[in-house]
């Protein structure tokens, strides 16, 4: 099996997990090893386990080249707690995994995770004020207008009218928009505008809509400083003032102006622990654990530079105030570090870059089940955000503008001729734009055959249907999807997996008929002439 790009989509984490195990499981080398006097067959030691799963997620590009051996080793202590692996005994669950000589070997089946069956959250209906009679005082009646022959120099001066009569009309007077008018609209483009970049027929699978809230979105828009940082109302949300300083004085190092820096050994790396320890002991990632399928799907456009960038954006934009200003100077201060020259090694045996994905990944990144590959994913997530920061944490123009012309517009006053349908003319935006070939064929063949994919392996992996019935599924599904299924069968011996062979003996009648020398034809006496 070759390891394949997992585009965005629901349980992506899922895939991923399920993905890693068949690769580790189909390719690891295994053999006989000794140990304690004692030989075991069809085993592998932890040390091999550790090199070899560590140099497939570095080739793998859903993971990448910076995946580090000790982040391997904390993923093979997943697999021996979710029983992927065990000891030679049999032992799982309670051991812990070392980067050592100790045997290990695979359980005769793949425990493979099931994909959650989540709740429906169910689509958030948005009433967008509609046409209605103005209040009291306000006269609104059709009154007609006398009729008039009109000129071309006229016609030049009133635009949108024809040349002719001037047809009976009405001033017609949108419902005046509330806050939370305007609330709901913002909330609904932009949950629109995400769901197109990432290319989903629906966001309910990866996100509970109705945990956004519509007044985060508005003030991380709008309340924000010269240097695009959020301001927040609240001041007891800040940052702690020793908190900020000591992160001005590693972002800005050596010209720090506010500081009186000390000058004894090691205080570079005393301040980068007093941050990372305080980033460490928040309860929740600043990226919510509601939104981590989100981030986790934007993690599938990472070959799509402008895509990614698009999709972080929005999806930023999503977060609480407090939360989203803690994660814009975290990420300038990590970008700044890692660039900085001037700035002495922070730790003796790691790279200042890889020390700062080592620190705050899991603050930054994590989910609520910890099976899943969060490290690594987190790890993917932080270093790209460190490498596109200025960009991520900007607010989308375009699509601002968008949407400030589309409230605009139903701001405005409308005249209504007889027999006119104005609400018609009232839609909003779509945000179509055009796309390449290649691009079309990506979203076409991905949005179509990863469910594809998922039905195959559930069919496969079915140990409640017959072997006859599975057959007869596979060969159907084979005929209807032949690429679908040549990815996840590319030859007869990996689609023999799925069934015991069954010692076929021949019959003894037909051993008998064989065992009889070979008799020619002869003429009988009927046919001599």
């Amino acid at each position: 099996m070759e390891p394949r790009l997992v585009g965005p989509g629901p349980y992506r984490a899922t895939r991923l997990w399920n993905e890693t195990i068949e690769l580790f499981r189909a390719g690891m080398p295994r053999g006989r090893r000794r140990s304690r006097l004692r030989t075991h067959e069809r085993c592998f030691r932890a040390s091999e386990a550790v090199a070899w799963l560590h140099e497939l997620l570095r080739g793998n590009q859903n993971f990448g080249p910076e995946v580090t051996r000790g982040q391997t080793v904390q993923l093979l202590k997943k697999f021996l707690k979710n029983h992927v692996i065990e000891d030679v005994k049999g032992r799982w669950g309670q051991e812990d995994f070392r980067d050592d000589g100790r045997l290990y070997r695979f359980p005769p089946s793949s425990p493979l995770k099931p994909y959650p069956k989540r709740p429906s959250y169910g689509k958030e209906v948005i009433k967008f004020p509609g046409w209605n009679e103005p209040g009291a005082g306000t006269s609104q009646e059709r009154t007609p207008v006398k009729p008039t022959v009109m000129n071309s120099e006229m016609w030049y001066k009133r635009h949108s009218i024809a040349i002719g009569e001037v047809p009976a009309c009405r001033l017609v007077y949108r419902q005046k928009l509330t806050q939370t008018n305007i609330e709901q609209i913002w909330k609904s483009m932009m949950l629109s505008h995400l769901q197109k970049v990432l290319g989903l027929d629906s966001l309910d699978e990866v996100l509970d809509t109705q945990l956004v809230n519509p007044k985060h979105i508005l003030h991380n828009v709008y309340n924000i400083s010269k240097q695009g940082i959020v301001i927040l109302e609240d001041k007891s949300k800040e940052l702690p003032h020793w908190v900020l300083s000591a992160m001005k004085c590693l972002a800005n190092w050596p010209t720090c102006s506010d500081l009186k820096q000390p000058t004894y050994t090691g205080f570079e790396r005393d301040v980068f622990k007093t941050i990372a320890d305080y980033y460490g002991q928040m309860k929740e990632p600043l990226l919510t654990f509601h939104l981590f399928d989100v981030f986790v799907s934007v993690l599938g456009l990472l070959h799509k530079n402008k895509k990614a960038i698009e999709a972080f954006q929005v999806s930023c934009l999503l977060l609480p105030p407090e939360n989203r200003k803690k994660l814009q100077l975290l990420v300038r201060m990590m970008a700044r570090i890692s660039l900085n020259k001037d700035l002495p090694p922070l730790s003796d045996t790691t790279s200042t870059r890889t020390l700062m994905v080592q620190a705050f990944s899991h603050c930054i990144l994590c989910s609520k089940d910890e099976v899943d590959l969060d490290e690594l994913l987190a790890a993917k997530l932080v270093m790209f955000l460190m490498d596109n920061y200025d960009e991520i944490l900007n607010i989308p123009s375009s699509l601002q503008i968008s949407i400030e012309e589309h409230v605009g517009h139903l701001r405005r006053v409308q005249i209504k001729y007889a027999g006119a349908d104005t609400d018609a003319t009232f839609l909003a935006p779509s945000f179509c734009h055009q796309i390449s070939t290649d691009e079309f064929e990506y979203q076409r063949a991905n949005g179509s055959q990863e469910p594809l994919a998922a039905l195959l392996e559930e069919i496969a992996m079915n140990k409640e249907i017959s072997i006859k019935d599975k057959k007869k599924k596979l060969k159907q599904f084979q005929k209807s999807y032949p690429e679908v299924y040549k990815e996840r069968f590319p030859t007869s011996e990996t689609e023999a997996v799925l069934f015991p062979e069954k010692s076929k003996q021949k019959s003894q009648l037909l051993m008998w008929a064989l065992k009889k020398p070979f008799q020619p034809f002869q003429r009988t006496r009927s046919f001599r002439m």
